[in-house]
Formats: structure tokens, C-alpha cells, sequence
């Protein structure tokens, strides 16, 4: 039997998520990554808990229900285009989001609230984006500026719900809602 890991997100509203894949739309043949994210998994990861116990769903549930309540909806607005990793093979190419204070401030109750639960978690500073493609695979350098010139994705949304996702490798899109937790 798999197991199958989860992980706590905020899932990003479906007009955004049009206006991103629109946008890799456009980019996606003059810049070659071996895997680009299906539309419906677009999210901003809180914590990744990776392998839970079925014994333990029950308490993420409890516990990210008391977490959702002590924080209220806000808004989150689009930023830059970034990368992870190696600056001219990047691993990652993401979008990210203005900084909003409530959205870090949910990130560390989120993540203080797992670790309390027992799981251990990325101990990396939290960098709040949207995965968009993985992986850099062209016979040229990967250029951030050349990608940078291109028109860029602008939105602002509202979070008002985190989310407990189950992953699904052999899918696609492969992110499974499994409880919505709505802020307060």
C-alpha cells in the first residue's frame, strides 16, 4: 500500500489560477521545464506534513479548525516570477506574493500547531509562492531576466479558507482537498 503525504495550504482563487495558466500558457515553449503544475494544483504550502498516520487526521483536523478561527480572511496580491535553485537550471519556477504580515502570521501558527501535534516540519525560512514549473531542462542557461521582460500575471485575492491536501503522484492534477478550514 502507498502512502500518500498532505500538506496545509491556501488554495488560490479560480480566477487567478486562469490568469496564471494563461500566462504559462504563453511562456511554456520558449521555456522548457520538465513538469509544469496543472491550473487545479496552484496553492501556497503552509506546512508539508508528508506521511500521516490515519490516526492522526483526526487531530490535524482539530487542531487547524482552533487555528483557522484565531485568524481573519485578508488579501494576498501577486508579485514577482522567482526561482529555487541553481539561477541558470533552476529547480523551481514560482509566483510570488506581496508581503502580508497575516499570511505569515497564519504560516507560524500553522507550522507551531503540527510540530505540537508531533510532526517534524521544513525547518527553511518561509517563503510564501506558487509552484508553476519544475525542473529546467533547456540546452541554454535558464535567464530570469529574458522570462522577466514578459508580461506578467497581476491579481489580488482573498484568502478565507486553509486547506488539508492529500497528494495523489500517479494524477493529475494531483492535490486532493480533503478538509476546509475557513478563517473567521
Amino acid at each position: 500500500m502507498k502512502k500518500t503525504h498532505y500538506f496545509i495550504a491556501i488554495p488560490i482563487a479560480s480566477e487567478v489560477k486562469k490568469q496564471i495558466s494563461q500566462w504559462r500558457d504563453g511562456i511554456v515553449s520558449h521555456f522548457p521545464f520538465r513538469s509544469w503544475v496543472h491550473e487545479e494544483d496552484y496553492h501556497i504550502t503552509l506546512a508539508f506534513l508528508g506521511y500521516v498516520p490515519p490516526a492522526k487526521l483526526d487531530a490535524i483536523c482539530k487542531t487547524m479548525t482552533q487555528v483557522a478561527k484565531r485568524h481573519a480572511p485578508f488579501l494576498l496580491s501577486l508579485s514577482e516570477i522567482h526561482t529555487f535553485g541553481n539561477r541558470t537550471a533552476p529547480r523551481i519556477l514560482w509566483q510570488g506574493v506581496e508581503k502580508e504580515e497575516k499570511l505569515f502570521a497564519l504560516q507560524r501558527d500553522v507550522y507551531t500547531a503540527c510540530i505540537d501535534i508531533g510532526f517534524s516540519l521544513d525547518k527553511r525560512p518561509f517563503t510564501p509562492h506558487i509552484t508553476i514549473a519544475r525542473k529546467w531542462q533547456g540546452n541554454e542557461e535558464f535567464r530570469l531576466d529574458a522570462l522577466k521582460q514578459k508580461s506578467r500575471v497581476t491579481a489580488t485575492f482573498s484568502v478565507h479558507e486553509i486547506v488539508l491536501y492529500q497528494t495523489h503522484l500517479e494524477r493529475t492534477p494531483k492535490y486532493e482537498a480533503r478538509a476546509l478550514f475557513p478563517l473567521f
